[in-house]
């Protein structure tokens, strides 16, 4: 009987050990296997390089002393300092991206697209291997991606199931001062997640309007400043009203400008529109006055990624880019040297007392003013016409 008593307690008490020395193997050989991959990654990285024009490739070394020294670095950019495009790059050479991705958001989906592709072109690999990009209804991306451009929207639906965002590792909140619903609630969900990823990296751009809040927010994050890249631009009003003091019909006032600036000499134009309907009457309209050598290009969310794309292409002769305010911010429509601005758009509002969420067409905001005078003077100086 004392025998098998002594047998029983053997296999009571050596059964778990060898059950726990099994589990730490397994464990073991997993963390091997996944030190592995990221020492790969690391030597698989792209070379990178910075465009010197570009305002934010001389703050690069501040940025990424902020970065690898802090959890959360806010970057406050003017319109065409490069941050958008440049970040992603900064963090692939502090080596992040390798244990899990550098996610990089923006406000709408032709934006997240067409980052995608330029910073794609500038690490010189293939749109969906080294970047990726993943939007409503479509996705280029792979396992060797590193960095994956998405909407806010995308990344909120993530979180449903990946609560602590363990598949990236550095995650880039781009134009962050447009303070969308989708925005503030990641943002403060950020702030919880933090306390739980200390080994996540969260940077943060927006205009110099809102950074102070949202360093504050986030226990005072350093903030790093990057002018903007501008040539001089020239502001000319133009209101809406006729001498005899009679209104001035919108689609009358941006004829009248198109025939001004076209006598300025050559040019490409963007004019900022309210919707879609107002886009393709105006360009039904101004194909009509048959500008010589003059292409009209609508761009608003809902065109085919096609037909978006053709603004970013090169052109011979003069463009004009008829856009929603999805032009206003990290979008840039290459080679504008003039803006015409009426001044409104279609803003998001939601009813309290009807339960609805509505559109009106508003007056824009000064950041959203300043934000497409930024649109022009990239390429040499330029004029901005505004009824302002």
């Amino acid at each position: 009987m004392r025998l098998k008593s002594v047998v029983a307690y053997f296999v009571l008490i050596k059964k778990p050990s060898l059950k726990k020395s099994q589990t730490l193997a397994q464990l073991t050989e997993e963390a091997k296997k996944a030190y592995a991959k990221v020492q790969q990654r690391l030597q698989a990285r792209p070379a990178v390089s910075y465009p010197d024009e570009l305002p934010v490739s001389q703050k690069r070394e501040d940025i990424a002393s902020a970065i690898a020294n802090n959890q959360v670095v806010i970057v406050a950019g003017e319109t065409g300092s490069g941050k958008t495009t440049q970040l992603p790059k900064i963090c692939l050479e502090l080596g992040l991206g390798t244990r899990g991705l550098i996610g990089h958001t923006q406000p709408r989906r032709l934006a997240a697209r067409s980052v995608a592709n330029r910073v794609a072109d500038e690490l010189n690999s293939p749109l969906g291997e080294v970047v990726g990009f993943k939007v409503r209804f479509a996705d280029a991306i792979s396992d060797n991606s590193y960095v994956k451009l998405m909407t806010d929207g995308i990344l909120l639906a993530e979180l449903t199931s990946d609560r602590f965002l363990n598949q990236y590792d550095a995650i880039i909140i781009d134009e962050a001062h447009e303070r969308s619903l989708n925005i503030d609630f990641i943002l403060g969900y950020l702030k919880q997640v933090l306390k739980k990823r200390p080994d996540l990296k969260v940077i943060i751009t927006s205009a110099t309007i809102d950074v102070d809040r949202f360093s504050k927010h986030f226990n005072h994050a350093p903030v790093i400043e990057v002018s903007g890249r501008t040539y001089a631009v020239e502001t000319r009003y133009r209101p809406l009203v006729r001498d005899n003091d009679a209104d001035l019909d919108v689609s009358d006032g941006i004829f009248a400008a198109v025939d001004e600036l076209i006598a300025e000499g050559p040019g490409d134009i963007l004019i900022f529109m309210n919707g879609e309907r107002e886009i393709r009457d105006t360009a039904d309209l101004l194909r009509k006055q048959q500008y010589r050598d003059t292409e009209i290009l609508p761009l608003y969310a809902r065109l085919s990624y096609g037909e978006q794309s053709k603004v970013f292409k090169s052109h011979i002769g003069r463009r004009i880019v008829l856009a929603t305010n999805v032009a206003e911010t990290s979008l840039t429509v290459p080679g504008i040297r003039y803006v015409i601005d009426p001044g409104t758009a279609r803003i998001s509002r939601y009813s309290y007392r009807t339960k609805v969420q509505r559109l009106p067409i508003e007056p824009i905001s000064q950041a959203s003013a300043n934000q497409r005078q930024g649109r022009c003077g990239r390429v040499e100086a330029g004029y901005l016409y505004s009824s302002l």
